[in-house]
């Protein structure tokens, strides 16, 4: 089946094969009808299948032009460099027709995004904080709404956005088109489905965990991390087919220090983006890498999901994902558009029980290879590297604490600190043992 088969639109067409495309994907293919015929849908599908285009083209098939200037689709996705590419991708999809589009995320200043949303837009994308903003200080308003688009909907969940989902969701009109869009399937995703849509389609394109075929898989066993910092720089040296590679860590500590260990040895050639690193920076290096001004990308997950980085030759797994999902993720950034790939991944002890949720989400076992010779063996450790001494906790009974007696005798009344008011009379009678009367008269 080619795109000339499902009823789309002359500018979409032409702004399609501006772009190369003939052949929907599989999820493209089974979206559009479903999408068209109006019902809610969720779409289970990898990365890399062409999810985004899977939902846009059917929406932007159904757009009609208004003079209103409220969006009339939306489309909500987990971070701000999800925001930027699919804006980009409405951008090229809609280049012979006049359809306005704008990206509004966290990280900068509102007052520079809302004169996007005052111009008036058909078409809005939006991390849930920053749409949540703009809704409710009125400058966005969401009645016309028609079709509301989650991406990435399970990274949206594990990154906590539950409750700004929700309050969306109340703000838009009843009357609308759900589309759902995710790599995996959770219990969290279900009920998300149950409460808010009205009896979607389920559409799967490939079922999660499944190795994508345009990609080679390849496990070395490398016993720290400075041996992997030695492993990483051999390949890059030796290697002039890693022409673009993509290097995952599992926290912004390591990739922090990976950088600094191969800076010196790569001048220019490396770039670092993870959460840390200003709005500015990130948007700057992710440009630099796709257009292949660095060599290397070193990463945390944060650039996982749904990005579309083209012609990654390589993706290095410097340390193994604990979540089995977001190894399909990262490896997914390569071998895409039926290219062939390569996702290498450098395993240690401590990786074993995540290796056998890698490989039981997989149904079938990381192929491995011996590490070459040359790569010279650290023996220094990390912090976090070294053995943890653990003392053995040995509770020492204390002796037992004879109660004793008072350690003063008893004060005399006379000299206890009791603050109580003594009437003149009575302590008159006290001093004198008898009552003391002023010789009144006897009657």
């Amino acid at each position: 089946m080619t795109f000339t088969d499902l009823n789309i639109n002359t500018p979409l067409l032409n702004a399609l094969n501006d772009l190369g495309l003939s052949e929907p994907t599989t999820i493209q293919e089974k979206a559009y009808p479903v999408i068209m015929s109006g019902k809610d849908m969720v779409g289970i599908a990898q990365t890399g299948t062409g999810k985004t285009i899977a939902y846009l083209l059917p929406c932007l098939r159904q757009w009609k032009f208004t003079k209103e200037k409220h969006p009339q689709i939306l489309v909500v996705v987990p971070t701000r460099e999800l925001v930027i590419q699919v804006v980009e991708q409405v951008e090229n999809l809609t280049k012979y027709m006049n359809i306005r589009v704008a990206g509004v995320f966290g990280g900068i200043n509102m007052i520079r995004q809302t004169p996007l949303i005052v111009a008036g837009i058909d078409v809005l994308v939006a991390t849930p904080g920053r749409l949540l903003d703009f809704a409710l200080n009125g400058t966005l308003k969401l009645k016309s709404i028609k079709r509301f688009i989650i991406d990435e909907v399970d990274e949206m969940l594990n990154l906590g956005f539950r409750p700004q989902l929700i309050r969306v969701i109340d703000l838009l009109p009843a009357k609308r088109q759900n589309l759902m869009f995710s790599a995996t399937i959770s219990e969290e995703l279900k009920d998300l489905v149950h409460d808010f849509f009205i009896e979607p389609l389920e559409i799967e394109a490939a079922p999660t965990g499944t190795p994508l075929e345009n990609i080679k898989q390849i496990g070395f066993k490398v016993p720290n991390f400075n041996t992997k910092v030695n492993f990483l720089e051999f390949l890059l040296k030796n290697n002039p087919e890693f022409s673009k590679v993509l290097v995952f860590t599992s926290t912004k500590k390591l990739a922090d220090a990976l950088y600094d260990g191969l800076i010196e040895k790569f001048p220019d050639q490396l770039g670092i983006i993870h959460s840390n690193k200003s709005q500015n920076n990130r948007m700057e290096t992710m440009r630099s890498f796709k257009a292949s001004e660095y060599r290397v990308l070193i990463a945390t997950d944060i650039v996982a999901r749904g990005l579309d980085i083209s012609d990654v030759s390589h993706v290095l797994n410097f340390d193994i994902p604990e979540v089995p999902e977001n190894y399909m993720h990262r490896i997914g950034r390569t071998g895409r558009a039926d290219k062939k790939g390569v996702a290498i991944s450098f395993i240690t002890k401590p990786d074993k029980e995540s290796r056998e949720g890698i490989e039981a989400l997989m149904k079938q076992k990381i192929p491995m290879s011996a590490m070459p010779e040359e790569v010279e063996i650290s023996k220094e450790l990390t912090v976090d590297e070294l053995p943890q001494v653990k003392m053995k906790n040995t509770l020492v009974k204390l002796p037992k604490i004879e109660e004793g007696g008072a350690a003063f005798h008893e004060k005399k009344d006379k000299n206890k600190k009791v603050n109580m008011k003594v009437r003149r009379a009575d302590a008159m009678k006290i001093k004198y043992k008898k009552p003391k009367t002023r010789g009144q008269k006897k009657k």
